[in-house]
């Protein structure tokens, strides 16, 4: 595949980026005007629908959406102290989450038994790529997957989806000799479905463009494998013309959900992104990019959020549920708030980081955090949390349980000179390792003594504890304090309970941030 040249700050260029600067942008000359009237609304509505048109969204889309916020703030109805800023800032927003929402909830595969899903599209829209990356994430959640190839008609597609397959470790069946499609197919359910494989995903063939033979061939495979789910995957470049290839698939097979690729550096992303909407087939993920982490889960809420640089709280909150075991939260939290940390807890917190996801997606995810965390292109910005891990494989039971000694006069030179050789690091990497290690250690302390509720709720009068804790410049582009307040709050209110992993680990990545 070709190589990934897209970093955090740009892995939704022109589509998060362009857009999302030009909103933010009309929004924000809008807060700043001394006066609230209509010919500042009316500004403000041309900027959003000029910059909506650049990114290939069907005209009368644009039109209903000016509309609906036109008439959605009144200014002439709208009583004495509601702050107008406000109430047109809500506006834009719930009126782009309600363009890009089919209104359809997608169909979602249940644990302990084979679920089936067939992919369908045209060739070269990234769909093997994009089975490989689905089977990836579902393989980190702990799911049993594997990968049937049906694809007979592109040469190289077996390759390409056995060469992935391997790569992440992930079982699948296919075959050099065998022709018929939809032999392949039931033959590759049939072996997975017997053997107890949760999720069971099929790749078919695609065509260069909407063929008769294409249709009637996914309608064959469908027949036999019975498919549970059937995902049209389709190339996000093409914008609005998306409307009538969503329409064209759906006529044919029971479609039940879109992936849109190449969402990475592509001005119509957001063109197709409403035409599909606009079928009323529901958007399941994004491709973003060519790594196998490079698939985000779309949902419209928190799509529009991170467009308006808002951060997107319910993505962070699943992420670190995801990563974090239940059974090892109280302990966890009960030994922050006591002050201690040693260096195989901050070993525990960088395992948990890193099934997260990459880092540079994980700080898209805060308010006012995208672009903290750059990595150069074609690096995995993870790349420097498994390089401490690794330091940290090679040290004793003892340095890791008590780490004073590492600075014993005697044997602090011995111990990191062995360090360093049995994780093949510099010894510049280790001293790295120990000062980062200093900066958790302290702010670790600092939590000493923090109220953390069952929940893993902060009460309220330890908020200003916790903003100590975090580096003046990170608290600054948080946007101070207050914003820090309702982050946590919307962390509370989504966890329903399950906050109590999101806590600690949530500090212990802006400790490792800051402290670089």
């Amino acid at each position: 595949p070709p190589t990934h040249t897209s970093t955090a700050a740009d892995s939704h260029k022109m589509v998060l980026a362009e857009l999302g600067q030009r909103i933010t942008s009309a929004l924000r000359n809008m807060h700043n005007s001394s006066v609230i009237d209509p010919e500042v609304l009316d500004n403000l509505l041309k900027e959003i629908s000029n910059a909506l048109m650049a990114a290939d969204v069907n005209l009368k889309m644009v039109l209903q959406v000016r509309n609906s916020i036109k008439k959605s703030v009144n200014m002439e109805d709208m009583a004495a102290g509601i702050s107008k800023r406000r109430a047109i800032q809500k506006a834009v927003f719930d009126e782009l989450c309600k363009l890009l929402d089919p209104g359809k909830k997608p169909f979602e595969p249940a644990k302990g038994k084979s679920n089936v899903v067939m992919f369908v599209g045209l060739q070269g829209s990234g769909k093997t790529t994009t089975i490989s990356k689905l089977a990836y994430r579902y393989k980190r959640k702990g799911w049993r997957t594997c990968l049937v190839c049906a694809d007979t008609f592109r040469a190289g597609a077996f390759d390409q989806l056995k060469q992935n397959a391997t790569k992440c470790k992930i079982p699948f069946y296919g075959s050099y000799t065998e022709t018929d499609p939809v032999k392949l197919a039931q033959d590759g359910v049939k072996q997975f479905r017997e053997e107890g494989y949760e999720l069971i995903l099929v790749d078919t063939s695609g065509r260069h463009k909407q063929e008769a033979e294409l249709f009637e061939e996914m309608l064959q495979v469908s027949q036999v494998v019975q498919p549970d789910n059937i995902v049209f995957v389709m190339d996000g470049s093409i914008g609005q013309a998306a409307f009538d290839q969503a329409t064209a698939f759906k006529s044919t097979v029971a479609v039940g959900a879109v992936i849109i690729t190449k969402m990475d550096g592509h001005a119509k992303g957001g063109g197709a992104l409403a035409a599909v909407a606009a079928t009323q087939s529901p958007i399941v993920y994004l491709g973003t990019g060519e790594h196998m982490d490079d698939l985000e889960q779309f949902n419209p809420q928190s799509f529009v959020s991170k467009l308006l640089g808002m951060g997107d709280m319910r993505g962070l909150l699943e992420a670190v549920q995801d990563a974090v075991p239940q059974e090892a939260q109280p302990e966890l939290i009960k030994r922050i708030t006591e002050g201690q940390f040693t260096l195989r807890d901050m070993y525990e917190q960088f395992a948990n980081i890193l099934k997260m996801g990459p880092l540079d997606k994980m700080m898209e995810m805060l308010p006012g955090m995208q672009g903290l965390v750059k990595s150069s292109p074609g690096v995995d910005s993870s790349q420097k949390v498994k390089n401490y891990m690794c330091i940290m494989d090679s040290m004793t039971a003892e340095e890791l349980d008590d780490s004073r000694v590492l600075y014993s006069k005697t044997s602090r030179d011995s111990r990191m000179l062995r360090i360093a050789r049995g994780s093949g690091r510099s010894l510049r990497e280790v001293n790295e390792l120990l000062e980062q290690f200093k900066h958790f250690e302290k702010m670790m302390k600092k939590m000493k003594g923090l109220k953390v509720g069952k929940s893993g709720n902060i009460a309220p009068q330890n908020m200003n504890k916790m903003a100590q804790m975090i580096p003046p410049h990170i608290m600054k582009q948080m946007g101070g304090p207050g914003a820090l307040q309702n982050m946590m709050k919307s962390m509370g209110n989504m966890g329903k309970g399950g906050g109590a992993g999101g806590f600690p680990d949530l500090s212990s990545m802006m400790g490792a941030f800051g402290g670089k």
